[in-house]
């Protein structure tokens, strides 16, 4: 039994705006695989802006296409016409189609500036606490940070992260007894001071006072303390007789 219809109505009687309007909207174009549009066709080249600025790494054309849901022609196109639109606006990147991906880069024409601004900070001296506990790590190896400590007499710590940074040391596993972290210079400290190992530092003795002069800096010190302490430790001593009590039946001095 099929349903009743109203008197007077038939198909034909539609108005016709009505019969003008398609059954169903049009659907949107589909990308390769059939999937929807990810992003509108005005949004295509800022999509593939904001997922080439965060990439590490070159990205293909199919891996565009597949995260912004547009198929791999369109998605080439708009690369291209990016890559165009950055050297026509002399802008300090470029988009480069490299080792079949696409990558943001910085122009050859500003390679100084970025170099400069990479290497600031690495090319400063170290400061002169930071040499002296690098020569102890380095002749000492591997070595605590409390020895390191210990032969300075001052604590390390903020110097030991400084050479850590710099990639000048590196942790060498722990002290088998104290369990304390060791410490070793890198292969990127011998490359900076020139040497292939360690074995190559130059020796400290030529460096280290000759014990002759060193005994007679210990003397000249000896005999200097004696005189400055001679006449203090006198007036010191009369000081003290003149405070002590006089004994029964000595006669005053």
């Amino acid at each position: 039994m099929t349903d009743a219809q109203p008197e007077g109505y038939a198909p034909d009687d539609l108005p016709e705006a009505a019969a003008d309007q398609p059954d169903e909207a049009p659907e949107a174009p589909e990308a390769d695989g059939g999937d929807l549009l990810a992003v509108p066709l005005t949004e295509l080249r800022p999509a593939l802006e904001a997922v080439l600025m965060v990439s590490d790494q070159p990205l293909d054309d199919v891996s565009l296409a597949s995260t912004v849901g547009y198929p791999a022609t369109e998605v080439s196109a708009a690369l291209r016409e990016l890559a165009a639109e950055y050297t026509e606006q002399g802008r300090g990147f470029e988009l480069r189609n490299v080792a079949g991906g696409w990558r943001f880069y910085s122009r050859d024409e500003y390679a100084a500036v970025v170099e400069a601004f990479v290497l600031e900070g690495q090319q400063a001296r170290l400061t002169q606490a930071a040499l002296e506990t690098l020569a102890v790590v380095a002749y000492k190896q591997p070595v605590s940070r409390a020895r390191v400590s210990a032969i300075r007499g001052v604590n390390v710590d903020g110097v030991m992260r400084t050479l850590l940074s710099r990639g000048l040391v590196e942790e060498a596993g722990q002290d088998g007894e104290t369990g304390a972290n060791l410490f070793r210079t890198t292969s990127y400290f011998l490359e900076r001071i020139g040497v292939t190992s360690v074995d190559d530092l130059p020796e400290l003795a030529p460096y280290l006072p000759d014990m002759d002069d060193l005994e007679d800096e210990l003397a000249e010190m000896a005999a200097s303390e004696s005189v400055h302490e001679g006449p203090a430790g006198g007036a010191e001593a009369a000081a003290e007789h003149a405070h002590e009590p006089a004994e029964p039946g000595s006669a005053p001095s």
